[in-house]
Formats: structure tokens, sequence, C-alpha cells
């Protein structure tokens, strides 16, 4: 092993122990620096002797290649926090990102299901135990916001139905409780009594939600679960697992919920994160006020 894959490694292992990012985030930043290393040997030089204009230049190639915006501000994230880190271990005596420039994102608003939709949504006319599955999974998803990653992570002991509380593991490791709502309950108890044991059959996992062949159901089994639904539900639009987490949001903050305490259910680390959602339910009240009050027949300022 090479010094550079030396220091790549105990870079990785910085992210996963001190700065508890998720393994999908680490991934991320391992290819990054993993492509900076090619390019740069291309260049004829490395992490450990290159300057600036390199970094400024593989950056640009990665915009003339067609990455998004959101991509090659990640790669610019990953590489200024390679290099501090280096510079931190006294690898580097300078710091070669200090004139990089972030790419400006264009913030795009989540897109959210009303409440009308829902109401059609959660609801199931079959009494299959697959049938049962999707909607208690469909009810968790909406009750408790949680990311696609959460829900299939969940066990039987992080569900209190008593109490009326789910607890999962977000990103960086840590760990929230978010409360259930009652209709959550009812299906869940529903699928626990019944409908999981005949999945499970004579398997023994603790996994909340399992598929038809008694094993924990995958991202891409939750994916193609809720599009399926979708279009026995007559929806015309494609919905997808982070739908449920915006409308989660939007709906609490358009009844009334302070956006520290959507904030703390949603496991969100920095409130900033949050406040997308507070211009989302500002528009939907001028939409309101625009189609309903009798002096708005003006455009008004957002």
């Amino acid at each position: 092993m090479t010094s550079e894959e030396k220091l790549l490694k105990k870079f990785l292992t910085y992210l996963q122990v001190e700065r508890g990012l998720s393994e999908n985030t680490r991934q991320a930043y391992e290819r990054d620096l993993r492509q900076l290393r090619i390019y740069l040997k291309e260049r004829g030089t490395d992490l450990l002797a290159c300057e600036g204009n390199d970094l400024f230049l593989f950056l640009l190639l990665c915009k003339e290649n067609g990455k998004s915006p959101r991509t090659i501000a990640r790669c610019n994230a990953t590489i200024r926090g390679f290099f501090a880190f280096l510079l931190d271990e006294g690898q580097r005596q300078d710091n070669p990102t200090t004139y990089l420039v972030t790419p400006k994102l264009n913030q795009q608003l989540p897109k959210v299901l009303s409440e009308v939709t829902l109401d059609k949504l959660l609801k199931s006319e079959e009494e299959s135990d697959l049938s049962l599955r999707n909607l208690a999974l469909l009810e968790v998803l909406y009750s408790c916001g949680l990311r696609v990653s959460e829900l299939i992570g969940l066990h039987l002991s992080d569900v209190s139905l008593d109490v009326g509380y789910v607890r999962c593991i977000g990103k960086g490791n840590k760990e929230r409780i978010v409360p259930l709502g009652e209709q959550a309950i009812q299906v869940l108890e529903s699928y626990l009594s019944g409908s999981r044991k005949r999945l499970c059959g004579k398997k023994t996992t603790d996994i909340l939600f399992l598929n038809a062949h008694g094993r924990a159901l995958t991202r891409q089994g939750v994916v193609y679960i809720l599009k399926k639904w979708g279009k026995e539900h007559n929806l015309e639009q494609s919905i997808s697992p982070h739908m449920f987490r915006h409308s989660f949001a939007t709906h609490l903050l358009d009844h009334g919920a302070d956006l520290r305490s959507v904030q703390e259910m949603l496991g969100h680390a920095d409130i900033a994160t949050t406040q997308i959602y507070t211009h989302l339910t500002r528009r939907r009240l001028l939409d309101v006020f625009q189609k309903a009050h009798p002096r708005a027949n003006y455009k008004l300022k957002e």
C-alpha cells in the first residue's frame, strides 16, 4: 500500500469514526478522491504535491463532463475536507483549496403530496399479507417522516405501540425518537399480529418490514412497492419514499408545528435544511390567498 493509499484509508476512517458520516457519504467521498488521484497522476503530480490550480482544473473538468452542480459542490467539499485533514496531520504545510470556488446551487423545492392524495393512498381494499404490509409501510413513512434507509433498518424493538413512538438510527448513526400517529399504530398492530408472522414463516429475524420471502426489504424494494401502489390507486404522478418525508414536514408546518420540533423529528443537524419547508408553506399560503381574497388580483412578491 502506497503512502497516498494509507492517507486515504486514514481519512475515510476519520470520516466514519470522528465525523460520523453515513456509509453512502463516505463512499461518495472515496469515489471523488480516487477520481482526483487519477487526474493528478495524468498531470504528473499527486495529493501531496498538487497546487490549487490543479484542483480548480479538476473541478472544471467535472463540469465539462456534464456533472451536476450538486455533484461538483460535493466533490469540492470532499477535496476541502481532505486537504484540511492533511494539514492537521502534518502531511502538508499549505492548503491548496483556500481559493477554490464552490458552484452555486439552484435550490429546488421538494415535491409534496397533498393531504387529499395521501388520504387516497393510505387506503387498501385488499386484505392480503403484502397489501397490509404495504399499508403499514406507507403509514410509518408518512407518520414519522423517515428516510427510506431508516425505514428498512427498523427492528421490532424500535417500535413501541403502547407509547406510540418509533426509534430510528439516522445519518451519522444518530438516534432519534419520532411519535407514531393513531392510524399508523392501528395498521402496524394488524400487520404485526398476522401478516408479518406469515411472511416471516420459520425464519428468525427482528427486522420490522419483510419482503415476500421473509427477508428484510431493500431500498429498491420500497421504491418498487410505492410505484406499484401509486399505479393501483390511479395516481398520475410517480411517488417516492422521500415525498412522504417532504409531505410529513410540510403538513406539520401547515398545521402550526414549530420549526424546531420539525427539525428534531426529521433528524436535521442544521435548521437551515428544515427551513426549505417554510418557503413551501409560504408559497401555498400565497396561492390560497390569491385564489380566495377578493382584492388579491395582483401579483404578490415572493
